[in-house]
């Protein structure tokens, strides 16, 4: 056998590399997520932080009259208001962002070091925000649904029957069901079993599945335990009376809805420092605005050959 030439004949890749330039991405955050709920959602700007949901005492009590013919006196009535009407006030969701200088003025190439450090905090609280948002212990959107609108799954697994007995809690001008990503799936399912698989629609260049012509928007914020999530429909908007996030509008050093960067200034050891705010709410503007689904199991599956033969 032939002894096997070992001299090196071109250059190799490793020495090679040394004078090449890798193409190099921006830090990438796992935890980010489309957040269709804040996209979805009217927004409204308030005063000094604070949005007054003003209600009427009694509806029944306005009396009219219709098509009279003769000349009895029309009746009077006047429309009464809550005294008490409930006030929301903006929560804050903040951070400081530390960058030293010597980080920023020699490794800032090609990426700037302070607009990433900034880009990934602001990332980070917007998905607090959405978190709030469904979840605040205020505000939120699952602690503000009145028990004349909850209602439970008949078999566990969300079903289209289920989804319809919630249209029927929200049924002036539904917007979106806001559901788990494993919720969906597992409704998903249910419908295949039943032969009637749900339409898509596209919003936001995205595909969604729909029920009855609504779509159906994943959060990953709706949290699941013991194998168990929560549904919610919802109508949007002030003139439906429907839900509408709440921000400040004007802030100094505003970097989007109720966003604000401000720079503190540096200190002796030469770092830098940003305050990140966001300041934010929601109403729910009447209670049947909203509705939850409650005890929806994520885990069941079929045998759809054992089932069908």
């Amino acid at each position: 056998m032939a002894e096997i030439d070992s001299r090196q004949l071109a250059l190799g890749d490793a020495a090679a590399r040394q004078l090449a330039n890798a193409t190099k991405t921006v830090p990438q955050l796992q935890p980010i997520s489309p957040r269709w709920l804040v996209h979805l959602l009217p927004w409204v700007g308030v005063e000094a932080g604070i949005y007054r949901l003003n209600k009427v005492k009694d509806e029944s009590r306005v009396l009219t009259a219709c098509s009279q013919r003769d000349e009895r006196d029309l009746p009077e009535t006047f429309v009464d208001y809550d005294e008490n009407p409930r006030e929301y006030f903006l929560s804050a969701v903040s951070t400081t962002v530390d960058v030293h200088t010597r980080v920023s003025d020699l490794y800032s190439s090609p990426h700037d070091q302070i607009q990433q450090q900034l880009r990934l905090a602001i990332e980070t609280i917007k998905e607090r925000q959405e978190d709030e948002l469904l979840n605040n212990k205020e505000y939120g959107l699952l602690n503000n649904v009145v028990p004349e609108q909850r209602i439970s799954t008949r078999t566990g697994a969300p079903t289209p029957d289920d989804l319809d007995e919630l249209i029927t809690k929200v049924w002036k001008e539904p917007a979106f069901f806001l559901a788990h990503p494993q919720a969906i799936a597992a409704f998903g399912r249910e419908c295949t079993r039943r032969g009637v698989p749900p339409p898509t629609a596209t919003l936001f260049g995205s595909p969604f599945l729909t029920w009855r012509g609504i779509p159906i928007i994943p959060t990953n914020k709706l949290k699941i335990q013991d194998g168990k999530t929560n549904i919610l429909l919802l109508r949007t908007g002030e003139a439906r009376q429907g839900v509408v996030g709440l921000y400040q509008p004007g802030l100094p050093g505003e970097q989007g809805l109720g966003l604000s960067v401000k720079f503190m200034g540096i200190s002796r050891k030469a770092i830098a420092s940003y305050l990140v705010s966001l300041y934010c709410s929601l109403a729910v503007l009447t209670d049947d605005a909203i509705a939850v689904l409650e005890g929806v199991e994520v885990g069941k599956y079929h045998d759809y050959k054992h089932e069908y033969k």
